[in-house]
């Protein structure tokens, strides 16, 4: 199966620089070695001797001639042979068989030893220089063997060693990208193919008998090609994506099953059809089975991708099998099955090998043509089972076979492509809201940035497992086949924290589908926006500061200094400390609108010396505590509150309970902030409280800072009033100290 290869940037290339050194030398070297062979291939059929002519199989499994260059023969077009007469032997019958080239496709015992003799009586004919044919209708002509040529090797041998050069490669690309021993499946399976299409090509040679005398060898070594691809088939099942347990048990008894097929279809004992087929079907079964069990046990967004297109490789390979089997019958022998359809089954194999490593990160034209190739492999194996089984002629055979496939295309591909669908459109409306409550989160808390950045990630992909990383990447990128998306992290969002520099996440949609091209867009737009919500927001904040620094000025400058004239010309010490009081109230709010934020010691010893004024004014004693483990930074709203509600408390104290005491408790502890205020008054039960203005305006302040207050009586006698507020998580995470509590 395929591995996943080192990494894949967004372009979809593995980086030049990477290669530069010996891989690149080893990858040359072995394309020269396969370019070498396959020069030294095509020159031996150029030179093999051959009769100038074109052959058909017509519908009585005839050997038809259909023109030649002899002009002796050529005059003879149309009409079938029926024997080869050589000097000094017995006449040869000859039919359709002899154009049989894939004797590994052959069910029937009779038709292939038949085909072998024809192929045998064919060359020592070839060997001798000249030959007779004799034709149906007793006529003879006489025929001379002359070289092949590059012309004669026909067009589809090129395309054919053009896919399995690629293929070859394809492997060792894959090899020099990632050396390790999980490749050896893949392969095992790319270069076995790439052997096969070889053997095709060569088989596809046209005439009678099989190129370069291997008639008598090309159905064992094709068989043994078709059994080593299928083992290794299981054995990558068993590793990629996940390990399976006992994976090599599994592997071993693929290998020892195939190995002991091929020893036996080479050795004679078994035919290369009895043999080869049974046993394929069976390993390509197991190693759908086993893909499907991996990933009903751990989801991992691969397995779905193999096993589907594994299901369609092992289904036309069963659609071919019928088909070879359903063939008519010319006489006692069954008709060969057309080399096109074998062909376009090894290349859709071909193409899946090829494009499976690079499909999530590749564009849409090439899944397509993946899923393509796989439906004209099994609309192939159709039109080769519709006309034996329905008596359709050709044409009638083809329109129907085209039908099928393209209705099985339109319900299908749907299956087919949604693990490399890519990501669904997010609703905007979610997205803005992530989106902004990321901003918000990476302004308010610097240290919280990394996880702002996860959560949203998290709510766009939602992968199975999200890590981070040291390593910093240029962009986003898809590594592991589709398996992870590594998104990086902006130097503004880390918060300080440099060994935060990329997230990693794993499996897309719970593994469901992979990652794909159109994720990495995703990612990248999603910084892009984060990055100018965030720009926003600091433009909006900087604006709201400015404003307030504005009005605090303005309240100072006006409001201040009327209150201080009117204290001055106060009629009564009565209303002079009623204006002192509000000066000092008119102090704290604009000192509040100025600052960006007040830490707890300042705000506590403001606190103290406030409420110790008002206490002392009323004959009131204060008893003042406040202990943090750390420095913790108050922000505006919430400096504001907690200062609105002590006054709120100590003026109900006042105004309520003729107490002699009030002790005021401010504690931290983790992530809250406690705050106490205990008299020794007499206000009797709080249950029994008319829900007043003042109440209602501690829960209301309370409320705003997410935190929560009950009061309670504290024997033998007073009212203590407790209220527990969260604290930023920048606060949380600020360093501790080691002050005593005051």
């Amino acid at each position: 199966m395929t591995p996943s290869p080192r990494a894949v940037p967004a372009g979809g290339g593995i980086e030049a620089s990477w290669w530069l050194g010996w891989r690149l030398r080893v990858l040359l070297l072995a394309m020269l070695a396969f370019a070498v062979g396959l020069v030294v291939l095509v020159r031996m059929l150029a030179v093999e001797p051959h009769v100038a002519a074109q052959w058909r199989a017509d519908a009585a499994g005839r050997l038809l001639l259909l023109d030649a260059h002899d002009r002796a023969l050529a005059a003879r077009r149309g009409q079938p042979v029926n024997a080869l007469v050589v000097a000094g032997a017995s006449p040869v019958p000859l039919d359709a068989l002899a154009l049989q080239h894939l004797p590994r496709w052959l069910p029937d015992d009779a038709a292939r030893e038949r085909r072998l003799r024809q192929e045998r009586a064919w060359r020592a004919a070839l060997a001798g220089g000249a030959a007779v044919l004799r034709f149906a209708d007793g006529g003879e002509a006489s025929v001379r063997a002359a070289a092949r040529g590059l012309g004669g090797i026909g067009l589809a041998f090129w395309p054919l060693a053009a896919l399995a050069a690629l293929l070859w490669a394809g492997g060792w690309v894959m090899l020099l990208a990632r050396l390790q021993w999980r490749l050896a499946p893949y392969l095992a399976l790319a270069w076995a193919q790439s052997a096969a299409l070889l053997l095709l090509a060569v088989a596809s040679v046209p005439g009678p008998g099989v190129a370069l005398g291997l008639g008598g060898s090309i159905g064992k070594a094709h068989a043994a090609l078709d059994l080593i691809g299928a083992a290794a088939a299981v054995h990558g099942a068993a590793m990629h994506p996940r390990v399976l347990a006992r994976a090599s048990v599994l592997a071993a008894a693929a290998w020892a099953v195939a190995l002991a097929v091929a020893a036996l279809v080479a050795a004679g004992r078994v035919a290369p059809w009895d043999g080869a087929q049974p046993a394929m079907l069976a390993l390509g079964v197991c190693a759908v089975a086993l893909l499907g069990f991996s990933h009903a046990r751990r989801p991992h967004p691969v397995a779905p991708v193999l096993q589907r297109f594994g299901a369609i490789a092992v289904g036309a390979l069963a659609l071919l099998s019928v088909a070879a089997l359903v063939q008519p019958r010319h006489g006692d022998t069954l008709a060969p099955l057309p080399l096109v359809g074998v062909s376009a089954w090894h290349v859709f194999v071909a193409a899946l090998l090829l494009a499976l490593p690079l499909l999530p990160v590749t564009r849409r034209p090439l899944r397509e043509f993946v899923l393509i190739a796989g439906v004209a492999a099994v609309a192939m194996a159709m039109q080769l089972l519709f006309g034996p089984l329905f008596d359709l002629d050709a044409p009638t055979s083809v329109a129907a076979a085209i039908g099928a496939a393209l209705a099985l295309y339109a319900g299908a591909r749907r299956w087919l492509a949604r693990p490399l669908a890519g990501p669904r459109g997010p609703d905007p409306v979610r997205m803005f809201d992530h989106l902004l409550q990321a901003a918000r989160t990476i302004e308010s808390q610097p240290r919280g940035g990394v996880q702002a950045l996860r959560a949203l990630c998290v709510a766009l992909f939602d992968p199975g497992e999200v890590v981070v990383s040291a390593d910093a990447p240029r962009g986003a990128r898809v590594r592991g086949g589709g398996a992870t998306l590594v998104v990086p992290v902006p130097a503004w969002v880390q918060g300080g924290d440099a060994g935060a520099r990329a997230l990693v996440l794993s499996h897309a949609q719970r593994g469901q589908r992979l990652f794909t091209r159109g994720d990495i867009r995703l990612a990248e737009r999603a910084l892009a926006q984060l990055a100018r919500a965030v720009s926003f927001d600091d433009a909006v904040e900087q604006g709201r500061r400015e404003e307030r620094v504005r009005l605090a000025q303005d309240l100072h400058d006006d409001i201040g200094a009327r209150l201080l004239t009117l204290m001055y010309q106060a009629p009564t010490p009565q209303m002079e400390d009623y204006l002192r009081h509000t000066l000092q109230d008119l102090k704290t709010l604009t000192r509040g609108l100025a600052a960006s934020g007040r830490g707890l010691d300042d705000a506590g010893a403001e606190w103290k010396t406030d409420l110790g004024q008002r206490l002392q004014v009323a004959h009131v004693e204060l008893a003042w505590s406040l202990a943090a483990d750390r420095e913790v930074e108050l922000g505006v709203v919430a400096w504001s509150a907690l200062t609105r509600l002590l006054r709120e408390l100590v003026t109900n104290v006042i105004a309520h309970a003729h107490a002699t005491r009030v002790d005021v408790e401010i504690a931290v502890d983790g992530a809250h902030l406690t705050l106490q205020v205990t008299d020794d008054g007499d206000g009797g039960d709080p249950r029994g409280w008319a829900a007043g203005l003042g109440l209602s305006s501690v829960r209301k302040r309370v409320r705003q800072l997410g935190g929560s207050v009950e009061w309670c009586t504290v024997p033998p006698q007073g009212i203590r009033c407790r209220v527990v507020v969260p604290l930023p998580a920048a606060s949380v995470a600020a360093a501790p100290r080691d002050d005593p509590p005051r």
